[in-house]
């Protein structure tokens, strides 16, 4: 059975490369995955913006559901589950135009039915904080 990139399977990878066309393009780079702490980074260039000239926010929402589903499914792997997002709110603290953003995913609970994560993306040359997002996760069952 295929699950496709980001089948939560043990022996599976996490190939955001091979993610629908949309993930792709948010440019997640998964650097450390486990299922207390996903690691990342993405490299903002001008294919993120608006027409305004800065990063489009959206851009930092699907890194963060995307960070905190990764680490979530890790969790729950061994128990033949898999986390999907059912709340995402993220929060835009300061415009940018681009460069290297850090971004960095920790549960602040992780329960038996759902999860809640909380993804942090920092500017890597200035350390300041871009966004911040809390993700509420269901753990559901493989499919069969």
């Amino acid at each position: 059975m295929n699950l496709g990139p980001f089948d939560p399977r043990p022996t599976a990878k996490y190939a955001l490369g091979k993610a629908s066309p949309f993930v792709a393009a948010a440019g997640l780079v998964v650097d450390e995955v486990s299922g207390t702490r996903v690691v990342g980074h993405i490299e903002l260039s001008e294919d993120h913006h608006t027409p305004w000239g800065v990063v489009h926010g959206g851009v930092y929402t699907a890194a963060v559901e995307s960070a905190a589903s990764i680490g979530a499914s890790e969790a729950v792997k061994d128990r033949g589950e898999f986390a999907v997002g059912v709340h995402n709110g993220t929060d835009f603290l300061r415009a940018s135009k681009g460069g290297r953003v850090d971004v960095v995913a920790e549960p602040l609970q992780q329960g038996r039915i759902q999860q809640l994560w909380l993804v942090t993306i920092t500017a890597t040359d200035s350390g300041k904080a871009i966004a911040r997002g809390q993700v509420r996760l269901q753990n559901v069952p493989l499919p069969t």
